[in-house]
């Protein structure tokens, strides 16, 4: 298990890591061999447009930090409104509301331990595999033609003034983005600090859901399980260098990202050699191959929501 040690100099090393994938610069490909999550590129490119997001940043992960060293948790019941905004050229873009629905229903299932795999978690993992107790309810589903036929990762799709739609109340909302994103990637989120007028996820349509566009091998909703997760303030289980650091103390040590479904038990090759947890949402592994998030994650979940915390306003 990982030691963390916090300082302004770590954190920053977080930030300044090398990508592990660099995207393509042909937004209107569309084919997809591995899972590819946009957010860390694009929390790079924030930082080098915004230098006080690094302060913000930094704040933000001691206070999480504090919090979970003394324990604080969320105080009642965190229910997340959640607002879909679908962009559309084509028919097949245009989602229906049975399909976003149903990525409701999957970040539901995902947030609260009740998806079906969720008795595939092996017994290593048991002790720490966790219930995060979010619940999620659909507010509001916005509808916007558009010419574009892919939007990269600049934003594009949450401003209306470059044909996108603005997010709706972003401090107290979720705000979820339907549109075909090209280069490659699944979806992208914004992490906690960052502008709230680019703050919510991201995610392809053909990545969305269950039903309708949703293509295998990313056809049960866990690129916004994934995306979520970072939006909550989550990072990648291998902490995007090798051998790095997620700042959770119970999720093992991974060499880099594992993509399609490894076989368990999968080892590591870093310090201690441990088994990785493969199956964590925050790994790049098919949607059959994630089900589960950590107590260690739940926590440093639960620190955002508290009093002071970047996403206090969701807390209730």
């Amino acid at each position: 298990m990982k030691k963390i040690i916090l300082s302004t100099l770590a954190v920053m090393l977080l930030f300044s890591c090398q990508n592990e994938e660099t995207q393509a610069t042909d937004l209107a490909k569309n084919a997809i061999t591995k899972r590819s999550c946009a957010s860390q590129e694009v929390l790079e490119a924030q930082l080098k447009a915004d230098p006080t997001l690094a302060i913000r940043m930094n704040q933000i992960e001691a206070f999480t930090q504090n919090s979970m060293t003394n324990g604080r948790l969320v105080n009642g019941k965190v229910e997340i409104p959640v607002i879909v905004n679908v962009l559309y050229k084509t028919a097949a873009e245009n989602i229906s509301d049975a399909q976003i629905q149903t990525q409701i229903n999957v970040l539901n299932q995902d947030f609260n331990a009740t998806n079906p795999d969720f008795s595939s978690v092996p017994t290593l993992f048991s002790g720490v595999a966790a219930n995060i107790g979010i619940t999620f309810v659909l507010e509001k589903i916005n509808r916007k033609a558009t010419t574009k036929t892919s939007w990269g990762t600049r934003d594009a799709m949450k401003k209306t003034k470059q044909g996108g739609l603005d997010p709706t109340s972003p401090t107290t909302k979720l705000n979820l983005w339907a549109c075909t994103i090209g280069g490659g990637i699944l979806g992208y989120a914004q992490f906690p600090g960052g502008s709230s007028a680019t703050d919510g996820v991201v995610i392809d349509s053909k990545y969305f859901g269950l039903s309708g566009t949703a293509s295998y091998p990313y056809n049960l909703g866990r690129t916004a399980t994934h995306e979520v997760g970072h939006w909550m303030n989550l990072r990648h289980i291998w902490g995007d260098a090798t051998c790095g650091s997620d700042l959770v103390t119970d999720t093992p040590t991974h060499n880099t990202a594992n993509y399609g479904v490894p076989t368990y038990p999968h080892l590591s090759t870093c310090t201690g050699t441990p088994v990785e947890m493969t199956m964590n949402y925050m790994d790049y592994t098919d949607d059959r191959g994630m089900y589960m998030f950590s107590n260690g994650q739940k926590t440093r979940m639960a620190a955002i929501f508290v009093t002071g915390g970047a996403r206090a306003a969701f807390g209730i």
